[in-house]
């Protein structure tokens, strides 16, 4: 965790619960989570509707729905729940909240939030509730939710942790042990298994999840979009850096991977045509839960790892965020809180983690002693994904121009531009500095 996270976590945490509060045997203790919950009377005749992504593990979506049916039976409010894949979801939001009709809950991805803010129903009390019981928020949460230091406008779920996926096998014939900790030798980590005929692949697509890499692989050079005073500085040495070594990795890669979007790696590293990518835990899942001999075959050989720390000589990991918004228009917002509140109750909350298989990595400190981290070791590097969570938006202040460059996928393009040989790397990092330059006007 870099100074500015281990900062924000402090702050979260200090007089939350005390560090005790982390270990297992005390986490659930009465004196952690004794916390009166809000009031929430669900309106008469209260109906929701959600929008939320698509599943990547098949037991996210079926403990959702229990937990959805549970609160139905407790309350008498009939939940709908229609899922859309992550590309679809935001475009979506966006109509519903210009237009002041649609879903009452969403379920997005990053910070979309900020896209819209004043559209969006104030849970300062819920997250504050749910804070205080559970051991606090991670600094991510809060830079993602909590903009300005005070409102929150939306509710952390997680974060899909994108780590390193790699068959042992193939690393160990291309003469390594493991992934390297350091950028140089990842490199000939690379070379070695597509001289051995078993590249790795990185999407460079427009993909929501997977191509969150590329922030990873300007950070560890010590590029930055934006510097703190949300000055666009991506145009500059270091990113130039980063530019060059990403030509060296995509000359390694398998074909295709311009065009990758979320689902494709997974199914390139299944099918055997990668050996190595970056993916949430939503591979290996697919191999204990699958009835294909081909696929199932690979569970033994599938490992995981943290991403390789750069220049900069810190680890600069990005994942996923997945936010709860509930939209202003809505006509039920004390159903929607109450929704909100039972789903991340550890009583319901636990459940989902356990299903998702490490898919997801829990926002609220409380929860890193749940089973589901240790009951299989392969999930273990997945627990401090949204710990460890570097802001999309870093070093800036996170609000609209944040998710709005994010959403258009400057840093991807501008990765995918330099390593393709479509542009030269100064030729990508220009154009990158002048896309940014429209979302954070000065």
């Amino acid at each position: 965790m870099d100074n500015f996270n281990r900062r924000r976590f402090l702050e979260s945490t200090a007089g939350a619960t005390a560090g005790a509060a982390l270990t297992a045997g005390a986490i659930w203790a009465p004196a952690v989570h004794a916390q009166a919950a809000p009031a929430y009377k669900p309106e008469k005749g209260a109906r929701l509707r959600v929008l939320r992504w698509s599943r990547f593990v098949q037991g996210d979506i079926d403990q959702y729905m229990k937990n959805v049916s549970a609160f139905t039976a407790k309350t008498g409010v009939e939940v709908r729940v229609d899922n859309e894949g992550w590309e679809d979801v935001r475009p979506k939001a966006a109509v519903a909240a210009n237009t002041g009709a649609g879903p009452d809950i969403i379920l997005s991805t990053n910070d979309d939030a900020n896209l819209y803010p004043e559209k969006l129903l104030d849970v300062t009390d819920l997250c504050e509730y749910l804070g205080k019981k559970y051991g606090g928020w991670y600094p991510a949460a809060e830079a993602y939710l909590r903009p300005d230091g005070k409102r929150w406008i939306g509710v952390a779920l997680g974060a899909a942790g994108a780590m390193l996926v790699y068959r042992q096998s193939q690393v160990k014939a291309a003469g390594f042990d493991g992934i390297p900790k350091d950028t140089g030798n990842f490199l000939k980590l690379l070379q070695a298994l597509k001289e051995k005929g078993t590249p790795a692949g990185f999407a460079l697509g427009n993909a929501t999840g997977d191509g969150l890499w590329c922030n990873w692989l300007i950070w560890a050079h010590g590029g930055m979009l934006v510097d703190k005073s949300n000055k666009v500085v991506i145009d500059s040495p270091e990113t130039l850096r980063a530019l060059e070594y990403a030509k060296e990795m995509y000359a390694t890669f398998a074909p295709g991977t311009l065009s990758w979007l979320d689902p494709n790696n997974n199914k390139a590293f299944l099918d055997g045509q990668v050996s190595l990518t970056n993916n949430g835990i939503s591979i290996y899942y697919a191999t204990k839960t699958s009835k294909d001999e081909k696929v199932a075959a690979l569970k033994d050989d599938i490992q995981h790892a943290s991403y390789p720390i750069g220049p900069v000589g810190v680890p600069t990991e990005s994942h996923l965020f997945f936010n709860q918004m509930i939209m202003k228009h809505t006509k039920f917002p004390q159903a929607a809180k109450e929704f909100l509140r039972f789903m991340m109750e550890k009583e319901q909350f636990d459940p989902w983690l356990q299903a998702a298989g490490g898919y997801i990595s829990h926002p609220l400190a409380a929860y890193a002693s749940s089973s589901v981290w240790t009951v299989d070791p392969k999930h273990t590097p997945y627990r401090d994904a949204f710990k460890n969570l570097r802001p999309a938006g870093y070093a800036g202040k996170l609000g609209y121009a944040s998710a709005g460059a994010g959403a258009d996928f400057i840093v991807v393009n501008m990765v995918a531009e330099a390593a393709s040989g479509s542009r030269t790397p100064k030729e990508a990092a220009e154009r990158a500095q002048k896309r940014a330059e429209r979302y954070y006007k000065v």
